[in-house]
């Protein structure tokens, strides 16, 4: 049991072993160790306990966190875990895929001179001690009540809003056009970083806790909205964002040129233990390739570490900025650089080289100007700098943007922005169609797991605040 907090003038930040990169290129599991109890303790003994804690102010859930590790510095850790869980649906998950150097412990009040907190690993460690232990149980409400709710996609918003609703009695049924529930969770995001028997294990619990999951359901073709609204009290969309951006260079219909997500999946599902003709034909398969990934976000560094452990010969990303203007986690892009990925910065791509099949990627250099009106430096090609890149497989990570709903769904009366998000009311999270909400990416656009949690508790929150209204009203009518 610690003594006391404030530990981090005597005790040095720590993190998990991480697995040596010669070693972790070799297979799709995960690359940290867990804690063991004492080093857990120790590492979370190093929170100064602040008046205002810039982690939970800077964390989209605005997580207890100066609570939970002082729970943990104390050996507490049920009830860590039960301070952690009471605003975190998946805590478990944030604490592998959160971007914690940008986030909590990127805010953290100790990070200059002693670094941070350790807090991702120990909500890691929380978490994965509570699963072991029992601690985690299946959402079941007080009391059953007639009110049903139809959400639309499974990922981490959808999931989100059926526990909280499922937790006060709600009738929960998701429905999702994939085979697994997850959403990006389950095909976008690999092993390495999170494995996923993690998921698999909390969709099973919530069917165990009655939410009602109809996998292989498209909306528009299955069954209709003007459906779900006839069927449930309230309807939520959460579909996140799928729609991969592109860029319009010559060569883009290339054989070898393909989209992050097609890649990602495939590997995903190779790796769950599906059939993938496409992977095993080489379509989608990084093996022995000569591999250029265009991009600089999370999702550009996932298929950078995968196709490096899918044997490829070489792994190059493109980046138009330099290191320090990353979008992506730099833990990641650290971590790519000790598997051996190299990082081509200041180059964009012109065109795609090859007669059928792709053969390299046309690039030329770039330097940063002025900033522009939102403050950051803007990209400029330096003249006559272009050079090929040799490639046979060149995977664009450039991004996601919202499908066309209200085409897919075949209801135009829903309204988008002039992003193709789904437009709603800020406060009420209602979309144009009444009854019908929406969370998540599809409202937000393309962002984190954990803000897409967020979005979808408080939507959860909102539903349920209208059909309580609604049903006032109709009793004061009688």
């Amino acid at each position: 049991m610690a003594e006391r907090m404030l530990q981090f003038v005597r005790l040095s930040q720590q993190t998990p072993e991480k697995r040596a990169a010669t070693v972790r290129r070799e297979d799709f599991d995960e690359i940290y160790a867990r804690f063991d109890p004492e080093r857990a303790s120790e590492q979370a003994s190093r929170c100064s306990q602040c008046g205002v804690p810039f982690c939970s102010v800077h964390c989209p859930l605005q997580q207890n966190i100066p609570d939970w590790l002082k729970l943990t510095a104390e050996g507490r850790l049920e009830e860590a875990y039960e301070v952690n869980s009471a605003t975190n649906t998946f805590p478990e998950i944030c604490g592998r895929v959160c971007p914690q150097d940008r986030l909590c412990e990127g805010n953290c009040v100790i990070e200059k001179g002693f670094d941070a907190v350790t807090i991702g690993a120990v909500e890691r460690y929380i978490n994965d001690t509570a699963w072991e232990k029992g601690w985690v149980k299946p959402p079941k409400p007080p009391r059953e009540l007639e009110h049903s709710v139809g959400i639309i996609g499974a990922g981490p918003a959808g999931l989100a809003a059926a526990e909280r609703l499922r937790s006060i009695g709600w009738q929960v049924h998701v429905y999702d056009r994939y085979d697994r529930a997850g959403g990006l969770m389950i095909y976008g995001i690999p092993n390495f970083k999170l494995e996923k028997d993690v998921i698999t294990r909390r969709t099973a619990q919530f069917e165990e806790g009655g939410i009602t999951f109809h996998l292989n359901c498209e909306i528009g073709r299955d069954v209709t909205v003007a459906e779900l609204r006839e069927k449930h009290d309230a309807v939520l969309i959460a579909t996140g964002v799928y729609k991969a951006r592109d860029i319009e260079v010559p060569g883009s219909h290339l054989e070898g040129v393909i989209p992050a997500m097609t890649f990602l999946t495939a590997s995903n599902r190779k790796g769950l233990g599906d059939a993938v003709p496409e992977f095993d034909s080489g379509a989608l398969n990084a093996e022995g390739k000569r591999v250029v990934v265009i991009g600089g976000g999370d999702t550009a560094m996932d298929c950078l570490r995968t196709s490096i452990r899918q044997g490829a010969a070489s792994v190059t990303c493109l980046y138009r900025r330099d290191k320090a203007n990353m979008p992506g986690s730099m833990r990641e892009v650290h971590n790519a650089e000790e598997e051996g990925v190299r990082f081509a910065w200041l180059t964009a791509p012109e065109g795609f080289e090859g007669e059928d099949k792709v053969t390299g990627v046309r690039v030329t250099k770039m330097h940063l100007g002025l900033p522009d009106a939102t403050g950051r430096q803007q990209v400029e090609p330096i003249p006559n700098s272009s050079f090929v890149e040799g490639a046979d497989l060149v995977i664009k990570a450039l991004g996601f943007d919202p499908e066309d709903l209200p085409t897919m769904f075949d209801e135009p009366a829903l309204k988008v922005s002039r992003w193709g998000t789904l437009t709603v009311d800020r406060k009420t999270m209602q979309t144009s169609l009444p009854g019908v909400f929406a969370a998540g990416d599809i409202v937000r656009g393309a962002s984190l797991v954990v803000w897409a949690i967020r979005d979808g508790r408080d939507a959860a929150e909102r539903i349920a605040e209208y059909v309580k209204a609604r049903d006032s009203v109709a009793q004061a009518a009688e």
